[in-house]
């Protein structure tokens, strides 16, 4: 085997975990009859079809996970318990080797946990440590249908404690991929509305309960998605409703809580603008409108009756 390209090959391998393909081998420069005696003659090890390491090369499981991946085609990524355990999040486990892919030969894998779909677009893969994963939230939402429901709740609260994943996201790409019959869907949504009783509810519900309570406390009806812009004409915040004559706008906070900590620090940010600009933000919560809104309606009143 070539010098040079023998060099090139185990620089490559070294940077992904000591694993290599065969069309790795051969862009390199080796032979096909190279390739195929390295393997006849025992330096080479076939971790899957056309997936290898070098013998002596110890096995990692990061390493097995990456060859599973390369063999199940250039869609195919880490998945489940296998995306948990690279993110280092509760219910991971390493070992077992599980991935979705488009297509998989179970037959010839019965190592690998393999789990088939159609619904695997680029946007929900990413690359860590070199190997293709799903992203948080997949990975959370296909974990929920592995892992026990205690276990799920770890998993979700130390993502979000962690900024892995934005509830909002979370919650959004569960709706879209919510479909008779997929397991663990209805276990992550119960988890999710716990944590907020308004997740279920769209914008414009949200902003019609909204004017619905403030209308009942007898107050004047507000501007709907009121643009608030700086001097120079910026646009620094749309609130749900506002009363731009009093300078007070009324946001529902239905992530408030758990939108993790860049969505607090732009929250922040975007407050102290509107602060600067002479407005006062009242927030309103799932709790407000459950109880009739009368404490939200009261701040308002207050406030509205004190800028007259």
């Amino acid at each position: 085997m070539d010098g040079d390209a023998a060099r090139e090959l185990w620089a490559y391998a070294a940077g992904h975990h000591g694993v290599f393909t065969r069309r790795h081998a051969l862009a390199v420069g080796l032979t096909r009859h190279e390739v195929d005696h390295q393997l006849w003659s025992g330096a080479w090890k076939a971790l899957h079809d056309g997936v290898y390491a070098a013998a002596a090369t110890p096995p990692t499981w990061r390493g097995h996970l990456l060859a599973a991946c390369w063999a199940g085609g250039v869609r195919a990524a880490a998945s489940h318990r296998s995306a948990l355990a690279l993110y280092d999040l509760p219910g991971g486990r390493m070992h077992v080797t599980e991935i979705t892919t488009p297509r998989w030969q179970r037959a010839r894998h019965s190592d690998v946990l393999a789990h088939e779909t159609r619904d695997l677009p680029e946007t929900d893969v990413i690359a860590v440590d070199r190997i293709p994963v799903t992203t948080p939230a997949r990975a959370l939402i296909d974990a929920a249908s592995v892992l026990h429901t205690s276990t799920l709740e770890l998993v979700v609260d130390e993502a979000l404690r962690r900024d892995l994943v934005e509830f909002g996201g979370l919650w959004g790409r569960l709706v879209e991929l919510s479909k008779p019959g997929r397991r663990g869907v209805g276990v992550l949504r119960k988890l999710l509305v716990q944590r907020h009783p308004d997740a279920h509810l769209s914008e414009s519900v949200r902003e019609h309960l909204l004017m619905k309570a403030l209308r009942a406390g007898g107050l004047p009806t507000p501007v709907a998605q009121y643009a608030i812009k700086d001097p120079s004409g910026r646009l620094v915040a749309r609130p749900d409703v506002a009363y731009p004559g009093s300078r007070v706008a009324v946001e529902y906070d239905s992530y408030l809580h758990h939108g993790g900590r860049a969505k607090y620090v732009h929250d922040l940010a975007r407050r102290n603008r509107l602060t600067a600009l002479g407005w006062r933000v009242v927030h309103c919560t799932a709790a407000d409108l459950r109880s009739g809104g009368a404490e939200l309606c009261a701040s308002l009143r207050t406030m509205l009756t004190g800028a007259a």
